[in-house]
């Protein structure tokens, strides 16, 4: 079972924060809903890809390319991973 399932809005925020922190180097300070992840937080596309692996770890769901393409900032982060959860498991998946 994944381990942000059960999280509302806020924890959800919270969690994603604190990933984005720990894989990063940033300060919980710099991590807002409205911070921009690559003007504000000064992610690249590798980052991207590194915090897209995490989070399909964590919720044991597939990130699709198209959907991610979308994402500016740390809130569209958490609306994703809210969708995702809301999603059915895919097949394999843990």
């Amino acid at each position: 079972m994944n381990t942000l399932s059960t999280l509302d809005s806020a924890a959800l925020l919270d969690e994603v924060s604190a990933l984005l922190v720990q894989l990063f180097d940033l300060t919980p300070e710099q991590v807002t809903p409205e911070a921009r992840l690559y003007e504000d937080l000064e992610l690249d596309s590798i980052d991207a890809v590194d915090m897209v692996v995490h989070l399909q770890k964590k919720t044991g769901r597939r990130v699709r390319p198209e959907v991610f393409k979308s994402v500016r900032t740390v809130q569209d982060v958490v609306r994703v991973v809210q969708a995702l959860l809301q999603e059915a498991p895919a097949a394999g998946a843990a």
